[in-house]
């Protein structure tokens, strides 16, 4: 029997999500752990959004509407309304492995010590279909340096976090349009212990229209957080923000070169190329991976729809 006062809130905030939104929350009702409720954050939707998630009857799913405001700050709102002792937040177009609920609580529990459970992360494309891992790094306890050089875990749908904990270190920056959830997970961890379930068990969906398909505006949000990060970091960690300069263009990159690229894409892919490379100061000594890099920007230039995939 499910007890009255959920152990953990699951935060949709949601934007014209009707292509999605029914897949999201089914990967949560369909969850081993169901002590949860679903706070789904209607962000001024114009589309059937809302009456797509009203069809799903379910008493733990809650629905609040307001003017579109953002990413970050309907997380935010969603967070307002919470009740568990647990947070997590869920993109609405992304998807959840059955167990993702119930490994995290059970990491946080057996380590009373740590504030923040994640899990390995795979791309899917916008059918569902999986594309590629994202990130299988397991990093545990003081994760804060490693954090700091670059977003190892990989979208904002990932986490499981002590509520008591997000309340300290506020809530996401609303004046981020995209990156907010680094900033949070360096916020975070500057304070508490992270602990890893090391299996993948959060889809994240890529799709021409999504927000992280929008390079540009990734770049000038994550020049933003490692500004304010490295303002903030101890002394001993400053020699770190070339690394993060490199990782975050070699990041960008990638992203800019991954599946069906086309010219625009292409010249994207060399621009953040040339300011990867500015950054890396080993360039007299070109390795393969650079060569190989290199390649794939001049061959995306040369023929536009040539079909470039990157391995992670």
């Amino acid at each position: 029997m499910i007890n009255s006062t959920p152990i953990i809130s699951v935060v949709i905030p949601v934007y014209n999500g009707a292509k999605t939104i029914k897949e999201t929350i089914e990967s949560v009702l369909q969850q081993t752990y169901q002590n949860f409720e679903i706070i789904a954050i209607n962000d001024g939707s114009t589309d059937d959004t809302l009456a797509i998630i009203n069809s799903i009857q379910d008493p733990r799913i809650k629905v609040f509407c307001y003017a579109n405001a953002g990413l970050s700050a309907s997380r935010n709102r969603g967070f307002d309304r919470a009740c568990g002792e647990f947070i997590a937040f869920l993109d609405a177009d992304d998807l959840w492995t059955n167990d993702k609920l119930e490994a995290q609580l059970e990491a946080l529990q057996q380590n009373p010590q740590a504030a923040v459970a994640y899990s390995w992360t795979d791309h899917i494309d916008e059918y569902g279909k999986f594309l590629r891992p994202a990130s299988y790094t397991s990093c545990n306890g003081n994760i804060y340096e490693r954090l700091l050089v670059g977003n190892f875990l990989a979208c904002g749908s990932n986490t499981l976090i002590r509520s008591q904990s997000l309340t300290q270190v506020g809530g996401f920056d609303e004046s981020l349009n995209s990156a907010e959830d680094w900033d949070m997970w360096l916020r975070l961890a500057a304070l508490y212990e992270f602990v890893a379930v090391p299996r993948p068990q959060v889809l994240y969906r890529i799709s021409p229209y999504s927000m992280s398909a929008n390079i540009s505006k990734m770049e000038i949000a994550s020049l933003q957080v490692i500004e304010r990060a490295y303002s903030q970091a101890p002394e001993s960690l400053q020699y770190l923000k070339k690394e993060s300069l490199g990782f975050l263009y070699k990041f960008l990159m990638y992203k800019a070169l991954q599946d069906n690229v086309k010219r625009q894409r292409g010249l994207k892919a060399a621009k953040v190329l040339f300011k990867y490379f500015k950054q890396d100061s080993s360039l007299l000594q070109l390795g393969r991976l650079k060569l190989y890099l290199l390649f794939k920007v001049i061959t995306a230039n040369l023929l536009p729809f040539y079909q470039t995939t990157i391995e992670w």
